[in-house]
């Protein structure tokens, strides 16, 4: 499905394509920036290529985050196309710090208000502030916090969950993950 370019003043969001397995490959490489993500750093151009093909490939919502000038990805920003539409990103280290993810955000929130997706949410691992920083700084509230096994990673974590209606039920929240997990609460201390 081809998506439609985005555009901010700085970057330029758009689908992955073949000749981005490079600048995926040391985005996906890097231990730091996989810290708080649900797998491990690839090895090798095949294990990005695999994630590639079957994580970005073909999804509604996934854009590669370039700046204009270079027009090459720095990082990622998705949405999962379930009922959760969980938003998750990622970019470069040399690039954290310049409220890049936060303007790449604002710019696929407006595009799905006007496809009318009803809300999205995000976690982050508690151990992850600045995550959480950049949830808030596009309109997210915080809603609970909930443990769980981490997989594949095989580790317990405190996830808080964050989300943004845009249908106008502000108090409608999303109790998947609540739900699911035997260890859920409010935090009040945020």
């Amino acid at each position: 499905m081809k998506r439609p370019k985005l555009e901010t003043s700085r970057l330029l969001l758009r689908q992955f394509e073949e000749r981005d397995m490079e600048s995926l490959y040391l985005l996906l490489a890097d231990q730091e920036v996989n810290t708080f993500l649900p797998w491990h750093p690839v090895k090798d151009m095949e294990e990005t290529r695999i994630f590639y093909e079957t994580r970005f490939k073909g999804r509604k919502y996934c854009f590669a985050i370039c700046f204009k000038q270079e027009n090459l990805p720095v990082g990622y920003i998705q949405v999962s196309e379930d009922d959760s539409h969980d938003l998750g990103y990622a970019l470069r280290k040399n690039d954290w710090h310049q409220g890049i993810v936060s303007e790449a955000c604002h710019a696929v929130v407006e595009l799905l208000k006007k496809e009318g997706i009803p809300y999205i949410t995000a976690t982050h691992d508690r151990n992850n502030p600045r995550s959480g920083a950049v949830m808030k700084r596009i309109g997210m509230k915080y809603c609970y916090s909930y443990q769980e096994q981490w997989q594949p990673k095989d580790f317990p974590v405190i996830f808080r969950m964050y989300q943004l209606n845009f249908d106008g039920q502000d108090s409608s929240v999303y109790r998947k993950y609540w739900d699911l997990h035997r260890v859920h609460f409010i935090e009040t201390d945020l």
